[in-house]
């Protein structure tokens, strides 16, 4: 199966770059590549692609406005969004998650990693780069006032998953630890976003943080 990926930068370099890159992949293509925001949310309700890769700062809309509009809460048949930036400052890695994004990349990554993000991204999976996922997990360790409460509570193997999933281990590393099978971890994984009114898994490690179910 194709992922199918749409790229949305201001930089004709930085999409032409991206766009080799996805392009060598066998198993991804890169079905648009655009200069602004409004443009990107026009092909991406046009073109319905696996994957969006959304710079911060672009023309016309910028790229949390963006991933709102496709991803953010009470959007139906929501996009799988991954924010690609320069811009490595906290209320951007927050405002994108916040906004429904996926995952969040610095530029300066590298393509292995970028490759790595749009296959988790596909997948359902998450994806935050190296640099800011220990200062995003401090932050998020401080219970916030906003941390939903559960009025259908976790099971204690629900709390397990969500643990993990918190940690950032995938569905695979999930079922070995807890030595269970991958369909079975599914399973977990539905109810939980059931229980949390949540739709990835970056926002159930966001709950698990704030509320103090990790730490």
């Amino acid at each position: 199966m194709t992922i199918r990926v749409l790229i949305a930068d201001d930089q004709q370099l930085v999409r032409t770059g991206f766009q080799m890159i996805l392009d060598a992949q066998p198993d991804m293509e890169v079905v648009s590549a655009v200069a602004d925001g409004a443009e990107a949310v026009a092909q991406a309700r046009r073109l319905r692609p696996d994957v969006c890769l959304l710079d911060i700062r672009m023309p016309k809309l910028d790229g949390l406005e963006v991933t709102r509009a496709l991803a953010g809460p009470g959007v139906e048949n929501p996009l799988r969004v991954v924010i690609v930036t320069t811009f490595d400052l906290d209320e951007y890695v927050y405002g994108a998650l916040r906004s429904g994004a996926i995952g969040f990349l610095l530029k300066d990554s590298g393509p292995t990693l970028l490759i790595e993000a749009v296959r988790a991204a596909a997948a359902g999976d998450s994806l935050v780069s190296p640099s800011v996922t220990v200062r995003l997990l401090q932050h998020l360790s401080r219970p916030q006032r906003g941390a939903l409460p559960v009025e259908d509570p976790l099971t204690d193997r629900e709390l397990d998953v969500v643990r993990l999933v918190a940690k950032g281990r995938t569905n695979q590393e999930v079922a070995a630890e807890l030595f269970v099978s991958l369909s079975t971890v599914k399973t977990h994984l539905g109810s939980i976003f059931a229980k949390l009114g949540v739709r990835n898994r970056v926002e159930i490690a966001a709950w698990a943080w704030e509320s103090g179910v990790v730490s």
